[in-house]
């Protein structure tokens, strides 16, 4: 049986207002300016320490600024999430013909959460979150965690993402894997990243659907 590995943010759900949101707090909250949204973004994918240290955030204090943000976020995710059009579409036909995970560099904690607010965790057999491994997303080992646990065959295996990031993961991790278009990450990366792109998920799943 196929196994579908989904990313989340910019794949199934929407989280852009939540996220900024809380980048703002984060930073205003400890006296600094805010950094632009669209920096902010070109960064989303990345593990939370990471970003604040792209954004100029001193090592010594970026631990202060995720603690601030993932304060402030777990109040907000929930109202200031959707899910992306097609996407429940998308994990209701996949589970017909597969078996699926989320591999997301987010907290497992608050994914579950948001999984649960749109009815829709029953669908997935593993979860591998930021907390789940030692090096997050484009380093494979949160796709091969996944694998292991779902008891996956690689060669049926695929990921479906919206960054470099995911394409990268799968490709070190040696399973498919199909791009999907989002503002995270422009066409043009995006191109150089996967040879199969698709404008959402669900066009993503009906492509493994029809291939092996």
């Amino acid at each position: 049986m196929k196994v579908i590995l989904f990313d989340l943010d910019g794949t199934l759900i929407d989280s852009t207002e939540a996220i900024l949101e809380s980048f703002d707090v984060a930073f205003t909250s400890l006296g600094d300016k805010t950094p632009d949204d669209n920096d902010i973004k070109k960064l989303i994918g990345l593990p939370l320490e990471i970003m604040f240290e792209n954004l100029g955030v001193d090592k010594n204090r970026v631990w202060d600024y995720v603690n601030a943000y993932k304060m402030h976020y777990r109040k907000i995710s929930r109202f200031k999430t959707k899910l992306l059009p097609f996407a429940k579409e998308a994990i209701i036909e996949a589970s017909k013909f597969a078996r699926l995970g989320i591999v997301t560099t987010k907290t497992a904690r608050y994914s579950k959460e948001l999984l649960e607010y749109f009815e829709i965790l029953n669908y997935f057999e593993v979860l591998i979150g930021r907390e789940n491994v030692q090096n997050p997303k484009p380093h494979p080992e949160p796709i091969l965690k996944a694998v292991h646990l779902i008891k996956a065959n690689k060669q049926n295996t695929w990921m479906i993402g919206d960054t470099c990031l995911d394409m990268i993961s799968a490709k070190e991790a040696k399973i498919k894997h199909i791009g999907v278009k989002w503002e995270y990450e422009d066409l043009h990366s995006m191109r150089k990243c996967a040879k199969i792109i698709k404008d959402n998920a669900l066009e993503a799943v009906r492509y493994i659907a029809n291939n092996i």
